[in-house]
């Protein structure tokens, strides 16, 4: 029996990454093999790659153009033969990112996104993609506080950030049965409990 893909985005500072371990746990509570994985990266080659377009400046088709390569990668080496294990995939970021990210923020042509999203996956979607929303604001002052270096995305200026947002919003109203937006902006314990009633639902 196939596994399931569960998917994690938002935007940077949204909070979903403390989120993804204690979904794992939760998962595997119930009887799941699970594996926690992570894009850029998830592969030797991924995790060398995520390295560039972290923190290297580059052309916006280049960028995509990579995200797509470790995607592919990805996807052969780890995802996809973990899901025709019946194993449950829980990653943090996939193509919704690319197309808030490249697409949203910097301004892909939505026709060439589209045209890679066909070409790299054209037969494998997530089951089910967790939104986690939050204002702007918010978002901003998380990742003050965490006190650390930033990559190039995080130190985009505010007006980059919203249209990440906006595009990922768009993205969830056009597909409503695959994406469930988690109000991020709630504690640790209510959107935890936003988690396991979506969950009730699949598991």
């Amino acid at each position: 029996m196939r596994g399931k893909f569960i998917t994690f985005e938002g935007i940077d500072g949204a909070g979903k990454s403390s989120h993804v371990e204690w979904l794992a746990e939760h998962l595997r509570a119930r009887g799941h093999t699970v594996l926690l994985t992570r894009e850029p990266g998830g592969t030797s080659l991924g995790e060398k790659l995520r390295e560039l377009l972290l923190n290297e400046p580059m052309h916006l088709e280049t960028e995509t153009l990579l995200m797509f390569a470790a995607r592919r990668e990805h996807l052969a080496q780890r995802i996809e033969p973990a899901l025709e294990r019946g194993e449950w995939v829980i990653c943090d970021r996939f193509s919704d990112a690319t197309w808030a990210y490249q697409g949203g923020g910097r301004g892909l042509d939505k026709a060439k996104f589209l045209a890679l999203e066909h070409w790299v996956h054209e037969h494998l979607q997530p089951d089910l993609t967790l939104l986690f929303d939050l204002p702007l604001e918010i978002a901003r002052e998380r990742i003050v506080l965490a006190n650390r270096v930033l990559d190039k995305f995080e130190q985009e200026r505010a007006d980059f950030h919203h249209r990440v947002r906006q595009a990922y919003l768009e993205r969830a109203q056009a597909n409503p049965s695959r994406i469930r937006t988690i109000a991020a902006e709630k504690t640790i314990g209510e959107i935890r409990k936003q988690l396991e009633v979506v969950f009730s639902t699949i598991c």
